[in-house]
């Protein structure tokens, strides 16, 4: 499923299902789709969702160990693969969103969310 958000003030955008329920959910909306906020919501939620993704970074930096040096003898299975990349996490998928509800929310607009095609 696609999710897609809307504000008069700012262009579409469009999120996998997944990622744009978590993120619905931290900006303390109820993560049904579909739903919106009104302009006097918009603030509320953009600060929510920015101090999230503010927390979620500080404990993904906190709990980030340390790789080995190059010469160490250690094998795990992120050296087996080396040509897949490493998934993104959901503070970088966060900023298209958190873009839209700072512009709707300087412009007093509503945002709205519906399942995308």
């Amino acid at each position: 499923m696609l999710v897609r958000f809307k504000s008069p003030a700012t262009e579409t955008i469009t999120m996998f299902g997944d990622d744009a329920v978590q993120l619905l959910k931290l900006m303390g909306a109820t993560g049904r789709v579909p739903g919106g906020l009104n302009e006097a919501d918009t603030q509320a939620a953009m600060r929510q969702l920015e101090s999230a993704m503010e927390d979620m970074k500080t404990r993904t930096n906190a709990d980030t160990a340390a790789r080995p040096a190059d010469n160490e003898d250690v094998a795990s299975d992120e050296d087996k693969d080396l040509h897949r990349s490493a998934p993104i996490p959901l503070e970088n998928r966060a900023v298209p969103l958190l873009s839209l509800l700072k512009r709707a929310a300087a412009a007093k607009a509503p945002v709205t969310w519906e399942a995308g095609r």
